[in-house]
């Protein structure tokens, strides 16, 4: 971080790639200082290089969802947080009829819900301290129209769409709690 005082930050989850990424790189071009959460070294700093060479002000932070101690070392690693994107997802398995909800396979549905559902939740109490000390601090939580209750669109995914319409559930229940303070929350 640069040690600016008037800085904003936002902290992007899943950021190494994809849609993470590119909300990285958006952030930054509109003046953040961006946190790459990502759980793999490599891959974060990777994405870190690539966003400073397009001239984002960028630094990485070790973050697996899944991990309780993960998720407060990254918390206890930042100084300030004034946007924060849980954006960090996962598909999950889909062959021998995993996701077929007649045959879906219950550890694929847990591990699907503990990145998309349980990360998400991890994540934002771990960093609501942080962003109770901004002037205007959001939240974002990355969900999908597959998560509709009423478009039903996509492929029948058993384990993925029902953890976006409970992301989207969850988002809500948040923005109830947090209606009468300064923290705004919603889902994308």
């Amino acid at each position: 971080m640069d040690g600016v005082n008037d800085t904003k930050t936002a902290l992007v989850t899943g950021a190494n790639k994809g849609i993470g990424l590119a909300i990285a790189r958006g952030l930054g071009s509109i003046g953040f200082t961006v946190a790459v959460g990502a759980r793999d070294e490599k891959n974060r700093e990777k994405a870190v290089e690539e966003l400073r060479a397009a001239g984002v002000d960028a630094f990485g932070v070790a973050l697996d969802v899944t991990s309780e101690d993960s998720v407060a070392a990254a918390a206890k690693g930042l100084d300030r947080l004034n946007v924060l994107v849980n954006n960090a997802g996962i598909g999950g398995k889909l062959d021998g009829g995993a996701q077929d909800p007649t045959t879906l396979d219950l550890d694929v549905l847990r591990t699907v819900l503990d990145t998309n559902v349980f990360g998400v939740v991890r994540v934002t109490n771990a960093m609501l301290p942080l962003l109770r000390e901004a002037e205007s601090p959001r939240i974002v939580n990355v969900s999908s129209n597959m998560g509709s209750l009423k478009l039903r669109t996509g492929p029948v995914l058993a384990a993925y769409a029902p953890s976006k319409t409970m992301l989207n559930s969850i988002t809500v229940q948040y923005a109830r709690v947090l209606a009468d303070t300064n923290v705004i929350i919603n889902a994308s």
